[in-house]
């Protein structure tokens, strides 16, 4: 008997009753053929399953923050700005329903952060075992990142990226766009006060995690599962320093280049002169200046 024809082995589909999967069509990587056997092994397992797909921006948080939302799981089927907003909507709800993810999206930061399965199976499996952590994460200005919050290169290119130009290229998209506005940007002199001391950079990172940009590695030590933020500071950003940035980056040693210091801290504020863009997580959020510290508890994601 396969694995298919057996989806209670080794579950423990008995605490695992209702699920909800949301799934964003317009992310990049989005495959309902994928969604459609999750939902099929997760039902055979003995699940009561529901998948909306959204039809506006907002929909996952005003999903996830309805104290009427009576599910066991929510599984959010897309990017990391998906997963940001499902925990969003987790700030008001006061009973939000364990997390669980299908990565899609264009980065997927935290599927490398968290080691999750990309095979509908595995992903399936992960669900009815249901081994969880908690997921912790940081504020700025009051919103919730999972993985980083930044001002900078990085946000001025995430504010200036065409939403059409990223679902047709996907990462492509971003490299395209830091080359257009790198030929006319004027980057900004920043101040970041950690914890009493004041650092200044042109690109400043608050980081939640290892990853950064996908499968590199800024901060070996931090941790999603676990509670503690640090922050990056790239004091220089002309061509040479840049370039030795994205070497460190691609051999996962930026914690250790010239030029960059990576400090823990529990409160944190980005300054500067003019007001300088910020994204979180991978979508534009307002600008400077922008208050950083942890969430206050962790929220519960399901894990392989």
């Amino acid at each position: 008997m396969n694995d298919w024809a057996n989806p209670r082995a080794n579950s423990q589909t008995d605490h695992i009753k209702n699920v909800l999967i949301i799934a964003n069509p317009t992310s990049g990587g989005y495959d309902p053929r994928r969604i459609e056997l999750i939902e099929d092994y997760l039902a055979q397992a003995g699940c009561k399953v529901e998948i909306r797909l959204t039809t506006h921006a907002g929909e996952i948080e005003q999903i996830a923050s309805d104290p009427r939302l009576a599910v066991d799981v929510l599984v959010i089927a897309g990017g990391d700005g998906s997963v940001n907003e499902a925990l969003t909507g987790f700030q008001v709800n006061a009973a939000p329903p364990d997390l669980a993810v299908i990565p899609a999206g264009t980065a997927n930061v935290l599927a490398h952060e968290l080691g999750l399965p990309k095979r509908p199976l595995a992903i399936a499996r992960s669900i009815l075992a249901h081994r969880t952590k908690p997921l912790h994460f940081g504020l700025a200005n009051g919103h919730p990142f999972v993985l980083m919050a930044s001002a900078g290169m990085d946000a001025d290119v995430v504010h200036a990226l065409p939403l059409a130009l990223k679902r047709k290229f996907g990462k492509l998209a971003y490299v395209l766009t830091a080359i257009k506005i790198g030929l006319t940007r004027r980057s900004s002199e920043m101040t970041v006060e950690v914890d009493g001391k004041s650092l200044t950079g042109k690109l400043i990172v608050a980081t939640n995690g290892r990853f950064y940009g996908g499968p590199f590695v800024v901060c070996p030590d931090a941790s999603v599962t676990t509670s503690g933020l640090h922050v990056l500071v790239l004091q220089k950003d002309d061509p040479i320093s840049a370039l030795r940035f994205g070497i460190a980056l691609l051999l996962g040693r930026v914690h250790k280049a010239r030029g960059v210091t990576v400090t823990a801290f529990e409160k944190a504020k980005i300054l500067a002169k003019a007001p300088t863009a910020v994204q979180i997580d991978g979508d534009p959020y307002g600008a400077t200046p922008a208050a950083l510290e942890a969430g206050a508890h962790g929220y519960t994601i399901v894990v392989p």
